[in-house]
């Protein structure tokens, strides 16, 4: 590699050349700027591809037998898992999250007509066509059949089918965003284009 100074108004100062000098005892000043030439006949892009880089793998006990990890800094600070009293805290918070939601899911029955209101998206309208547990993400989810193609998927995610409908016009949302009331499906004029 070549070292190259350049003055704040981008003037070639001079070569950064000794492997002897330390950074230090070269003319820099506040604003300098220190250009690398790379030539190791290296390809940009050469080293973004990790696997094909040499790996030093240690094994889960040799790495719990180490003093100076950052799993031994923590078990030390009773830090993340690590804490009992904090896990058993989140552990309860997840339950009362759960319970929540349970009770949330519970109210809406399958075939309700509903809205969906997520923070910074407009609301959409549909049918419920699922609620329960599911595979995909923890927690309990509400499957809807929107009136439009505004969904992600067909009803069905990661090959698991939870509900029928056309590709787009199903979706999951949390029991939280649901209303579920008396709302008639709306004319898009979708149908007119055909």
């Amino acid at each position: 590699m070549d070292l190259e100074l350049y003055a704040p108004d981008d003037k070639f100062i001079m070569k950064l050349d000794s492997d002897e000098a330390l950074l230090g005892s070269y003319p820099i000043d506040d604003g300098c700027r220190i250009h690398v030439i790379d030539r190791s006949g290296a390809r940009m892009g050469e080293y973004e591809d990790v696997s094909r880089v040499e790996k030093y793998e240690m094994s889960a006990s040799d790495y719990e037998k180490r003093p100076d990890s950052v799993r031994s800094f923590l078990k030390r600070s009773k830090m993340g898992k690590h804490n009992q009293e904090e896990m058993v805290k989140k552990e309860a918070e997840q339950e009362q999250k759960l319970a929540e939601e349970k009770a949330q899911a519970e109210a809406i029955s399958v075939g309700a007509r509903c809205e969906v209101r997520v923070l910074g998206q407009p609301s959409k309208r549909g049918t419920v066509m699922y609620v329960g547990l599911a595979e995909f993400k923890p927690g309990y989810w509400i499957g809807i059949k929107y009136d439009e193609p505004l969904g992600k998927n067909d009803g069905s995610v990661n090959g698991k089918q939870y509900f029928q409908c056309q590709p787009k016009y199903g979706a999951f949302v949390k029991p939280q965003y649901i209303t579920v009331g008396d709302f008639p499906e709306e004319s898009y004029g979708l149908d007119d284009e055909m």
